[in-house]
């Protein structure tokens, strides 16, 4: 099947966090038959029921070429023109993953080995795929995580810190608000101080950025509030540490007065190395990387699209960067092998 042809079936099967099992089922086909035809071995890795991640090896992968197969809502089919393909998923991450698999079927043909296909769940929602997939280490040295870079190589990705922000009120009619206490305002206040925190710049990877991501709160517009909250999101570009005091001294003045703030996530900001011969470039968002904590070798990370219109309802792929995209991932996969000798 071509890379344009395999794009779009992938798209065309819905797999939004974590409906996943349909679009496992789908690569574990693929990946069967090359290993069928190729004397190789694949396998679904169960991470919770109906949700499984895909692996494939041929000989003793030194090499791991892995994404996620998960996407963000909503689903949206597949379409083509001359240049692009769109659809859930083009750039994130399925027309990488139809890469990958071109790629693979083509070293395969030409007697390459020791290499492996790797495709994980959840990695949209809290990296759960990966997660399991780090318990679960298959050996290899180096895994190339799949994510829109333009088909540059990222020498590094920005790190992620989620907080919820609570306040407790006390619930009166709004024509006597001296009777209640009003969980929105303290909330308001509160993230207001947020706002404010200096965040920290890095050389390399840039800003540090805040996202109020979220709020909720109230019952009524005649009824003063009792309860609010909100979630809040920062990409992280240092060690978190710094961060974490400035959000809690932020905060601190409205704690005696029912204000909490609630660590949900964090993703440490990570460095990555550069392969011989291709550009580079930085991003801003989280991926994987972290959540395979190293198991499954040294992480580089590139692939066709940008992140610039994932996630949206024009999300697409190059046409051209599919096919730059087998063919490059064919030439680091033969470097790595020979670089490991």
């Amino acid at each position: 099947m071509h890379v344009f042809e395999l794009t779009r079936a992938l798209i065309d099967i819905p797999s939004v966090t974590p409906e996943e099992e349909r679009v496992g089922d789908y690569l574990y086909d693929c990946v069967s038959r090359l290993a069928a035809a190729h004397n190789g071995r694949a396998e679904k890795i169960e991470v919770e029921p109906k949700r499984a991640n895909v692996y494939a090896a041929f000989g003793n992968p030194v090499v791991t070429l892995s994404t996620h197969m998960d996407t963000v809502p909503p689903w949206i089919e597949s379409r083509e023109n001359d240049e692009f393909i769109w659809g859930r998923g083009a750039c994130d991450t399925k027309g990488i993953i139809a890469s990958m698999i071109t790629a693979a079927a083509r070293l395969l043909e030409q007697g390459v080995r020791d290499f492996g296909l790797l495709f994980v769940v959840g990695e949209e929602r809290n990296s759960a795929g990966a997660m399991h997939a780090a318990r679960h280490p298959r050996g290899s040295k180096y895994i190339i995580n799949g994510e829109p870079t333009e088909n540059h190589l990222a020498l590094g990705s920005k790190g992620a810190l989620r907080y919820e922000v609570v306040a407790h009120g006390r619930m009166a009619h709004s024509a006597y608000p001296q009777l209640g206490d009003s969980a929105i305002e303290k909330l308001l206040d509160a993230l207001n101080a947020i706002r404010k925190i200096e965040l920290p710049v890095d050389d390399i990877l840039g800003a540090s950025t805040l996202n109020i991501g979220t709020i909720h709160g109230g019952r009524a517009p005649n009824v003063i509030p009792d309860e609010a909250r909100a979630e809040i999101f920062i990409r992280l570009v240092n060690d978190s540490a710094s961060t974490k005091r400035a959000l809690e001294e932020a905060v601190k003045p409205w704690s005696a007065r029912g204000v909490e703030l609630n660590f949900v996530l964090e993703i440490p900001a990570i460095r990555l190395t550069a392969v011989e011969g291709l550009p580079t470039t930085v991003v801003a968002y989280t991926t994987d990387i972290p959540a395979f904590e190293g198991q499954w070798g040294q992480p580089l990370l590139f692939g066709p699209g940008t992140i610039h219109v994932a996630h949206t309802l024009e999300e697409r792929v190059p046409k051209q960067q599919l096919l730059e995209a087998v063919e490059i991932y064919q030439r680091m996969v033969r470097q790595l092998i020979q670089q490991s000798k």
